[in-house]
């Protein structure tokens, strides 16, 4: 029998990173060793205590009824981790809404706030799942630019008149992936002006907020008027290599959490119980391991900028996240220099125009190797002569 497909799943193609994973496996099956830098997965386990809490609680037989929603501890674990590391008050658990993984809340809460044919400001470059939820909205994306030469940041004075009249949500993502660019109290005070005179809400992706290195990320409800206008994501993935137990959450404005709470009423039947406990002890005692963890990324990111910095590639240090966002060989596109770094290096890292127009001429190398696999990468690159010879990289 034919299937047949939904018009809506047109706007869903085959993204890049599935061709890079088949084109992995297929050159894993040839024997070629690949050290892969392309994946934003941690590749550190959880704090040990987060452990004990999850192995503790999975014996229990109790533990495996639906939770529905966030329980009163981890609700409230939110809410004293926002305090104490953001100066962020947040009052009660109206502020506060669990999400199976920031990317599910970013996905589905544009089709709580928009209708067909409404305009969603969004970041180019910018992470994938944003443009899922527009599709899933039936909404049109207007692309603001990140541009070097504005420090990573969207120029809000660019946005045309008519197009902020249209406009229903921005979003936004500091520290961000691909591009790792922090915003500061100036341009989220912008922002808020900004929403404010054309009625845009803001939902803001601060999900690489604990993985920064000389500057502490600025949480978006930091700022005066923020907490009126829009929300942030947040999530355990990154902060505390949970990325498979799928926990995290959004705070701010009490009448869109509301409206979440509505729409994930008819979709899901909660996290279960075991990992919003772990998820409970990780943010009550965030503290030591988050300084761990981020000396381990510092570490990374010194050797493998400096190491490429050598190699003749320049490339800017990030001052938050995971990730290295950097430019490509002139005479190369984006695409066409990471299949050479697979074929002639067994180097895997993600095109940039995988994550918007804007990204072509860069590559994002994520750190999720240890220390010796990334030297071993820059031994690697040092014998490619037509990359450390290129005046232009």
């Amino acid at each position: 029998m034919k299937i047949n497909l939904s018009e809506k799943m047109n706007e869903f193609p085959t993204l890049i990173f599935s061709e890079l994973a088949k084109y992995k496996k297929q050159k894993l099956q040839e024997g070629k060793d690949l050290i892969d830098l392309s994946i934003g997965s941690p590749d550190l386990p959880p704090p040990d205590f987060v452990i004990d809490e999850l192995q503790e609680n999975v014996q229990d037989p109790l533990q495996y009824g639906y939770s529905l929603t966030g329980t009163e501890a981890f609700q409230q674990a939110v809410l004293d981790y926002y305090n104490r590391e953001y100066n962020v008050n947040l009052q009660s658990s109206e502020e506060v809404i669990m999400v199976m993984g920031s990317q599910e809340g970013l996905v589905h809460l544009p089709m709580v706030l928009t209708n067909p044919g409404d305009i969603i400001l969004v970041s180019d470059p910018g992470y994938t799942a944003y443009d899922a939820g527009i599709s899933l909205a039936g909404a049109t994306p207007y692309r603001m630019p990140l541009k070097e030469a504005n420090q990573f940041l969207p120029d809000l004075e660019d946005i045309p008149q008519e197009i902020r009249e249209r406009a229903k949500i921005m979003i936004l993502n500091f520290p961000g992936n691909p591009v790792p660019a922090l915003a500061t109290k100036e341009f989220f005070e912008k922002v808020v002006q900004f929403a404010n005179e054309h009625q845009i809400v803001v939902i803001h992706d601060f999900a690489y907020s604990e993985l920064y290195y000389e500057e502490k990320p600025l949480s978006f409800l930091a700022v005066e008027g923020a907490k009126d206008v829009g929300v942030e994501f947040n999530s355990l993935s990154k902060s505390f290599n949970m990325a498979g137990c799928r926990i995290g959450y959004m705070v701010g404005n009490k009448q869109i959490i509301n409206a979440l709470k509505r729409l994930k009423s008819n979709l899901d039947y909660g996290v279960f119980l075991p990992i919003q406990k772990a998820a409970t002890v990780a943010l009550n005692h965030s503290s030591l391991f988050s300084t761990q963890l981020r000396c381990i990324y510092k570490s990374r990111r010194d050797l493998f900028v400096t190491g490429l910095n050598e190699l003749g590639w320049k490339v800017e240090p990030p001052k938050a996240s995971m990730f290295i966002w950097a430019k490509v060989p002139n005479a190369y596109s984006s695409l066409e220099f990471v299949y050479q770094l697979i074929d002639e290096a067994g180097i895997v890292v993600t095109p940039g125009h995988a994550f918007g127009r804007e990204g072509e001429g860069f590559v994002r190398i994520a750190l999720t190797q240890n220390e010796e696999r990334l030297s071993e990468a820059l031994g690697r690159l040092k014998m490619l002569t037509w990359l450390t010879m290129n005046e232009s990289v």
